[in-house]
């Protein structure tokens, strides 16, 4: 994440925050003017239309906070469980934007079993990563990425309605990887985490 982008978010969360709070009527005016401002900022950092950053941001309201995307980490015979996107036909890990009701566990294994077929069971915490703090491209949220290491309790695999296929890779020889979801040093090092028993998590 730039440093622009960085500046551009935190003006939109004082924006939304004092757009939630505020009763003024002339500080709410404020607020909208500083809300444009910010997202004057975020097109100029991501290179987006300003309709689609607003239309992106529309469904978050009051005050902003990290999104969440939880990812499980499923490791058998040396290798590491991949799905391949619909979206974009790359790979990456398993999983996706935390729904409300589930646990963060849950989550993890409703995203396996929707996008790879797989019935698993969360077995610990491997990794708690701030998204901007990666390699990842730049992202309009503000991401954290949780990463749980599962048990395979139906050894199955299918594709998902969002994706177009699964499969086992060894860490050394990885498929075009989707670097906006899962990138190649974060395979790496969830896979030396699963190995290692007496790991512990990982976080930014």
């Amino acid at each position: 994440m730039t440093e622009l982008q960085t500046i551009a978010n935190k003006i939109l969360t004082i924006a939304r925050a004092g757009l939630t709070y505020s009763q003024n009527e002339y500080d709410l005016e404020r607020y909208q003017d500083l809300e444009k401002i910010s997202f004057q900022l975020l097109e100029m950092a991501v290179n987006l239309p300003i309709e689609k950053l607003i239309t992106s941001f529309s469904d978050e309201h009051g005050y902003l906070t990290p999104k969440v995307d939880v990812r499980g980490v499923v490791v058998k015979d040396g290798k590491i469980l991949l799905v391949q996107e619909k979206s974009d036909g790359k790979w990456c890990l398993p999983g996706g934007w935390a729904d409300w009701g589930y646990s963060a566990a849950q989550n993890v294994e409703k995203e396996v079993w929707e996008e790879a077929g797989m019935r698993v069971k969360v077995t610990r915490l491997l990794a708690l990563q701030d998204k901007a703090k990666q390699n990842h491209p730049p992202d309009i949220f503000y991401v954290y990425k949780v990463f749980m290491l599962c048990e395979i309790i139906e050894e199955t695999l299918s594709a998902g309605t969002e994706t177009l296929a699964a499969g086992f890779f060894s860490p050394d020889s990885l498929p075009v990887l989707s670097v906006g979801r899962t990138t190649r040093e974060q395979l790496q090092l969830m896979y030396k985490l699963a190995v290692d028993p007496d790991s512990i998590a990982v976080f930014d």
